[in-house]
C-alpha cells in the first residue's frame, strides 16, 4: 500500500477530481479502505468527518469520501446517519474492510505497564472484552491512527493505542499485542459519497439503494409506508429511526433495500411509501458489493 506523505496533500490541492477525501490521518482504516478501493486516486486527510464531507459537497478539494458508516462488532458509526441527510452528497459504491487492530506502545512499552489505551469509541467498542481483561483506562480519541500518532509524540511507555498495523510502522511503534479485536472477522462497510448521483445500469448485476423518509403522525403510519416493500417482494435490509428536528414525535428513518429504483416491484413499494409519508429521499443508487454474498 501506498503511504500518504505531504507530496500527496500538495497533489491533492491541485487535482481535487483525482482526490478521495477520509476522516483521520495517515495509517487509519479509512485510510486503508482508500488504497484499496481507489489505489489510483490521492488519499486527503481531514480531522473530521464534518471536513471529509466538506472537501467533497463544498470546497471541491475532493471528488470522493471514503466514510465508515457500520461494524460488525461495533454497530453503525455515530454521526455519520445524521451528517448523510444533511448534506447533498449521494452514495455511490460500498467497500468492506477487514478491520485487524494491533496494541501499540513506546518501544520501551511492556504489557504490564500500561494504564491507559487510546482510540477511536468504535474500535475501543471494538476491543472491550480485550481492554477489560487487560484492566486499563480507555480516553476516547478522534482516530485510530491519530491515537498512535499520539503516542509516539508523547513518548510515555504507559499509553498505548489501538490502530491498525500500518499506523504502527508509519509512527515507529512496536506491537505489544496482535489481532486485539474482541472476534475473528471483524468488519467496517464504508459507502462512497460523491456529488453526483450514479446510478448504476440495473441490467448491470444486483443494485442496493439507500433512502431516507419521515411518515405521517398517524397510527400504523409506518406499518404502511414499509407495507409497499413486503407486497411487491422488495428485500429491506435496514431501518433505523431517527428523532428529526425538536420534537420527540417526528420521527426520521434511514433504510436501504435490495433492488434498483428502475425495477418495477422497487418502483411499486416507494409509490406505497411516498403516499404514506411525508418525504421521501434516495441517497443513493449503487452496485452491491460481492461481500454480501460471504
Amino acid at each position: 500500500m501506498k503511504e500518504q506523505t505531504m507530496s500527496d496533500q500538495n497533489d491533492a490541492a491541485v487535482d481535487p477530481a483525482n482526490t478521495i477525501a477520509y476522516q483521520g490521518v495517515q495509517g487509519a482504516n479509512s485510510h486503508i479502505a482508500c488504497a484499496q478501493a481507489f489505489p489510483d486516486m490521492i488519499p486527503l486527510a481531514c480531522a473530521s468527518f464534518e471536513d471529509a464531507f466538506a472537501a467533497v459537497e463544498t470546497e471541491n478539494r475532493a471528488a470522493l469520501a471514503m466514510i465508515p458508516i457500520e461494524n460488525t462488532l461495533g454497530g453503525r458509526v455515530a454521526d455519520i446517519h445524521h451528517l448523510l441527510p444533511e448534506s447533498k452528497l449521494y452514495i455511490v459504491r460500498e467497500h468492506y474492510l477487514g478491520v485487524q487492530y494491533q496494541l501499540l506502545g513506546t518501544k520501551d512499552a511492556t504489557l504490564d505497564g500500561l494504564a491507559e489505551v487510546r482510540s477511536h469509541p468504535q474500535a475501543l467498542a471494538q476491543c472491550r472484552e480485550q481492554l477489560a481483561q487487560l484492566g486499563v483506562r480507555t480516553l476516547a480519541r478522534a482516530d485510530t491512527a491519530g491515537s498512535a500518532m499520539e503516542v509516539a509524540e508523547l513518548g510515555d511507555p504507559t499509553i498505548g493505542a489501538l490502530a491498525p498495523a500500518l499506523a504502527g510502522e508509519i509512527y515507529d511503534l512496536q506491537v505489544l499485542r496482535s489481532r486485539f479485536e474482541d472476534r475473528i472477522g471483524n468488519t467496517t462497510r464504508f459507502v462512497v459519497l460523491s456529488r453526483a448521483r450514479r446510478d448504476p445500469d440495473p441490467n448491470d448485476g444486483p443494485s442496493m439503494t439507500s433512502l431516507i423518509f419521515e411518515v405521517r403522525s398517524v397510527p400504523a403510519a409506518l406499518y404502511k409506508a414499509l407495507g409497499g416493500f413486503a407486497t411487491n417482494g422488495v428485500n429491506l435490509t435496514k431501518l433505523e429511526s431517527y428523532i428529526s428536528g425538536e420534537k420527540f414525535s417526528v420521527a426520521r428513518f434511514y433504510a436501504e433495500i435490495d433492488g434498483h429504483p428502475a425495477d418495477a416491484n422497487v418502483a411499486q413499494a416507494f409509490e406505497e411509501l411516498d403516499y404514506f409519508s411525508k418525504n421521501v429521499r434516495v441517497l443513493g443508487v449503487y452496485p452491491a458489493n460481492e461481500f454480501r454474498n460471504q
